[in-house]
């Protein structure tokens, strides 16, 4: 028991322990031995960061956690020599199940955060089996990480936010040695029922290949079952295999080792800026307000009176207007959050003017923040009404998106307070990539340029060739020539990734159940030399 309390941390796993006023207790009376030589007498001293976020004394790894970190490292070395699919999913739950196991033997008890993250990241985890676009896939991967990371931490600031979704990797290291401590004393008090454990799974192993292979020879079908569950591996990628093998189980120890003593970021406290007087910081927020608000009026007063006068009196084509607004205004939502950051930091909150004024200036810029996300958005569809959509913008209008709902949640958290957004503002950037994932941006950018052909008679189709098997469903609404076109090279990939199903995301299945309809190789194909270039609308439609 004294090892479970001890290996108790202040994230959502377990509440910090407090003192008798309800404050914070110091890192003395947490850790006797963290002063590291200091005089005991000097208590005045500050105390280092790295005292204050160290862990403390982690739990003995229990055979539970060790063999599922085993297990974590096989599935690795077994699913992921392939490709991504439902194979990252499992290992997911493997190297779950070994976290959950440490931090019970930790005495950590998962809260409601715990869940959010965990879940979350697993759900994350789910893209890569639905979607076959590398990119979303890759971020959803990315954010599956760090949601991990967080549900181990359980952190609730933002140093605690910021830096426990990298956290692992100080894990990476302590973990193979925690396990090294933890199988030596597993030996130690169990070495009289290693034998018949070994026996037993010997046993099983035998009996398993033999009418494995009985039953395989005797059956087709039932041979075709066991080619497709067992994966295949060869001798030369031997090297490979193990790799993974070690890399997963490396893994699979740095998140229980992080579950059984994570380190307490939520300690690391920023210093607080010098408050400034109320007219240096308040007013160049006021003048910054009022160009936001004449920015604004000329926006309504172009949405009002048309785009023809200001294409006549600027000079500029309509999508040259179009693309001209949207970046600077990305730009502009950007350095707003930053200089709403800096104003918090140095507006004074002491008396109550004073709050009253930070929230009525900040309202404000958050207010018309929200006017030029819309107006940037609605540049962007201006931009793709004249030249397509890419996997580009729809990225960066994704961002912007997700811009405005973190602007939405800093104006929340000036009338309700502010403790619960970090949290809120990392559950929505993952929420976002779930969503941006699942939608299949792929899908969604051919299409629009799909329906964009249909309505002006423009197409790139060799943009077109560049995408996923995601987007083959609407791919396949083209006439011919441009339909063979476009689907020329993602058919010919298709046939060169026939991987197993655990590496098989549900977007390539789907788009080679269409390709496979009656009458498809019947159709014209695509030429590549200059009598077919009539299946080609190239012009500026792919720049970004």
């Amino acid at each position: 028991m004294s090892d479970a309390r001890a290996a108790e941390t202040g994230a959502d796993a377990a509440e910090p322990a407090t003192t008798s006023d309800g404050s914070m207790p110091s890192s003395e009376s947490i850790d006797p031995g963290a002063t590291h030589g200091r005089p005991k007498g000097n208590r005045s001293e500050p105390v280092s960061w790295a005292v204050n976020v160290r862990p403390r004394p982690p739990a003995t790894a229990t055979s539970a956690t060790l063999w599922s970190a085993l297990a974590t490292g096989v599935l690795c070395a077994s699913l992921l020599g392939e490709g991504l699919g439902v194979n990252l999913l499992l290992v997911a739950l493997a190297t779950a199940l070994a976290a959950s196991f440490a931090a019970r033997r930790a005495g950590r008890r998962p809260r409601p955060w715990t869940w959010v993250w965990a879940l979350g990241g697993l759900a994350l985890l789910a893209v890569p089996a639905v979607r076959d676009a590398g990119w979303p896939s890759f971020l959803a991967v990315i954010a599956a990480l760090a949601a991990g990371s967080l549900a181990l931490h359980g952190s609730r600031t933002w140093p605690g936010i910021l830096l426990g979704a990298v956290g692992l990797l100080n894990s990476l290291v302590l973990g193979m040695e925690w396990a090294r401590q933890g199988l030596r004393d597993r030996m130690r008090h169990s070495r009289g029922r290693w034998g018949p454990a070994v026996r037993t799974l010997t046993v099983a192993v035998v009996l398993l290949v033999v009418f494995g292979a009985l039953f395989a020879g005797a059956d087709a079908a039932f041979a075709d079952l066991l080619g497709a569950l067992i994966p295949d591996v060869s001798v030369a990628d031997g090297p490979w295999r193990l790799f993974l093998l070690l890399f997963g189980t490396a893994g699979a120890l740095a998140a229980a080792h992080t579950a059984a003593a994570p380190l307490r970021w939520d300690r690391l406290a920023l210093p607080s800026g010098r408050a400034r007087p109320r007219w240096e910081w308040a007013l160049p927020l006021i003048v910054l307000d009022l160009l936001f608000a004449a920015f604004i009026a000329v926006q309504l007063a172009v949405l009002f009176g048309g785009y023809d006068k200001v294409l006549e009196e600027t000079g500029l084509t309509y999508a040259e207007y179009a693309r001209q607004g949207f970046w600077q205004l990305l730009c502009a939502t950007l350095l707003t959050l930053l200089v709403i950051a800096l104003a918090l930091r140095w507006a004074p909150r002491a008396d109550p003017r004073d709050r009253a004024l930070v929230r009525s200036v900040l309202g404000t810029l958050c207010l018309l923040t929200l006017v030029v996300v819309l107006a940037a958005l609605r540049r962007m569809d201006l931009y793709v009404d004249a030249y397509g959509l890419t996997r580009l913008r729809i990225s960066v209008a994704a961002m912007e998106i997700w811009l405005g709902l973190v602007i939405v949640l800093i104006m929340v958290a000036g009338l309700l307070g502010s403790t619960w957004l970090p949290r809120a503002v990392a559950a929505s950037a993952g929420a976002a990539v779930l969503l941006f994932g699942l939608m299949s941006p792929d899908a969604l950018v051919a299409e629009r340029n799909v329906q964009r052909f249909e309505r002006t008679g423009k197409i790139d189709v060799q943009y077109l060739q560049q995408l996923s098997a995601d987007a083959v469903p609407a791919l396949d609404q083209l006439p011919e020539p441009w339909r063979s076109c476009a689907l020329k090279k993602i058919a010919a990939d298709l046939q060169d990734e026939d991987g197993p199903w655990y590496a098989t995301s549900w977007g390539q299945v789907r788009a080679r159940e269409i390709l496979a309809q009656p009458g498809v190789e019947s159709r014209p194909v695509c030429a590549e030399d200059g009598r077919n270039r009539t299946a080609y609308d190239v012009g500026t439609e792919s720049r970004p």
